[in-house]
């Protein structure tokens, strides 16, 4: 009798369990352009309709896995590979997966994409500095303009738009209701759900 079994199980079995193809949905934008609100929104969704749904917040993730990193450009870029490296981990485990991380690089992206291969879905979450900084909900704006902080994405740290998302969510002229409305039909048509 063998102790250890000697192969893994396979992705599709667990899968078939939960009832959904594993996936990570990557929610990019400014701060304040409503990454963690869609999520949370879709989240409740998805757990209604009997799917197993894990989210990964950057602030949350700050608080723990990655506390000892700053926002340098290579903080962040670690930020992001600790967060797709987990993210690859759980959806391998057919997991859906949501990420909220403003991901201001391309160059950001692609390490998550590369990590994530098939199962990277980039949605870009898109308001201008000018909505978010009057939205402000942790008051980060107020707190970057009085020079308070430092590298602040789209004042002194830059934001580079996604060049092919997946998805856009124009979450100024969107609802939270309808973004996640749009987030359901790409996941149908990706057919993330079995």
């Amino acid at each position: 009798m063998h102790i250890h079994p000697s192969e893994t199980l396979p992705r599709h079995h667990k899968e078939t369990l939960l009832g959904q193809k594993g996936g990570v949905l990557w929610f990019c934008g400014l701060s304040g352009s409503g990454k963690s609100t869609i999520a949370n929104a879709l989240e409740h969704v998805l757990h209604d309709k009997g799917r197993f749904v894990v989210r990964l917040d950057g602030d949350n993730l700050r608080t723990g896995l990655n506390s000892n990193l700053g926002f340098s450009d290579d903080d962040r870029l670690e930020n992001i590979r600790r967060t797709a490296e987990l993210g690859k981990v759980l959806a391998s485990n057919g997991v859906i997966v949501l990420c909220s991380l403003i991901t201001p690089r391309g160059a950001f992206r692609d390490l998550a994409r590369g990590i994530l291969g098939d199962d990277f879905h980039e949605i870009y979450v898109k308001a201008d500095y000018a909505t978010c900084e009057a939205r402000d909900p942790k008051g980060l704006y107020a707190k970057a303009a009085a020079g308070e902080i430092k590298n602040f994405t789209g004042l002194d740290s830059a934001f580079e738009e996604p060049q092919e998302p997946n998805l856009v969510i124009d979450t100024e002229t969107l609802s939270v209701q309808d973004a996640t409305f749009e987030i359901l039909e790409y996941l149908r048509t990706k057919r993330l759900t079995v």
